[in-house]
């Protein structure tokens, strides 16, 4: 991406230089587009439940920079020989269900035939310009909020290798299908300014660059990151994805591990399928806000705090 000349358009407000989770183009003072596009292969067998996941993790973009979705186009990578057009019904129905849960729109969208299926969308959103959340809004003395337990990676490595029970695959389900518009809501409504979701990069890939970007170190608090149920259990039994173990090589230079074994900091850089968000908030309204996040289901904990710094993280 650095050999790519740099857009400076004064109404592009976020681009691709600081690796933020969309782009955002001000249409006047009170009001701005946020436009991304994600897609997945399958994280489980069930293609309605792929659908959902699917969804989930593509508008969870718009809500990492505080904003509301509008309407999404189908993106579809399809094996027409071998699989049915049923199964592709299911894997859109899926995805209506969830624009239905977002109170967005999937106006159609575009197939392509592809030996490995693939499906996401194209979503649009909009945001205030003046309330927006971006990984360059983190700042010194912020309280570390993440909404979603970690563990997404290991358990759907765990589905693809037959070892994840049906109480540990429900879970993941549950977590992964969980909109991210209640806790955007509650991180802007408590002044949050730094936010970012964890997915395919893991918490040190995503809130690392989001430290990078904002100029702050941080503490994280180990034992305060929440789980899901039987994630140390299948990692330590060797379901580990192997992009988690690329997350962490890009994160150790920035690192100091604490004294925290190989598998501790494996499960912080696990690579995530539509988690939660991570954000910054004074710790005066931490009380509030996890009353909040309670309120709305969100198993979210405080898991750090940030200073002043270029972006290390330290496990205590």
């Amino acid at each position: 991406m650095r050999r790519l000349a740099p857009v400076t358009d004064p109404d592009l407000l976020v681009g691709a230089a600081t690796g933020d989770d969309a782009a955002v183009w001000r249409l006047d003072d009170d009001r701005a587009l946020v436009v991304t596009a994600d897609f997945i292969t399958p994280v489980v067998d069930d293609a309605r439940w792929w659908g959902r996941v699917a969804a989930a993790n593509a508008v969870s973009d718009v809500y990492a920079m505080g904003g509301r979705p509008l309407l999404a186009l189908n993106l579809v990578g399809w094996n027409a020989a071998e699989l049915s057009n049923d199964l592709l019904v299911e894997v859109l129905s899926g995805a209506e269900e969830i624009a239905s849960e977002g109170g967005f729109v999937i106006a159609g969208g575009h197939t392509v035939d592809d030996p490995e299926p693939k499906f996401g969308l194209a979503v649009v959103g909009e945001v205030h310009p003046d309330r927006m959340l971006t990984n360059t809004g983190f700042r010194p003395g912020d309280a570390i909020v993440l909404t979603k337990p970690l563990g997404v990676g290991v358990i759907t490595t765990a589905i693809k290798l037959g070892t994840a029970s049906e109480e540990v695959v429900d879970a993941a389900l549950t977590c992964m299908t969980r909109l991210n518009d209640d806790a955007a809501r509650i991180a802007v409504a408590s002044g949050a300014r730094g936010a970012t979701d964890v997915t395919g990069f893991g918490l040190l890939g995503h809130l690392g660059r989001a430290a990078i970007e904002s100029g702050i170190d941080v503490a994280i608090d180990f034992a305060a990151v929440p789980l899901l149920p039987g994630t140390r259990e299948l990692a330590e039994a060797g379901s580990m994805p192997g992009g988690s173990r690329r997350n962490l090589e890009w994160a150790d230079e920035r690192l100091d591990r604490g004294g925290h074994d190989e598998l501790d900091v494996l499960l912080l850089a696990d690579a995530q399928t539509s988690g939660g968000l991570v954000f910054g908030v004074d710790p005066t309204e931490v009380d509030g806000v996890l009353v909040d996040l309670d309120s709305t289901g969100h198993l979210a904990a405080v898991i750090g705090r940030a200073t002043a710094g270029s972006g290390r993280i330290t496990l205590t």
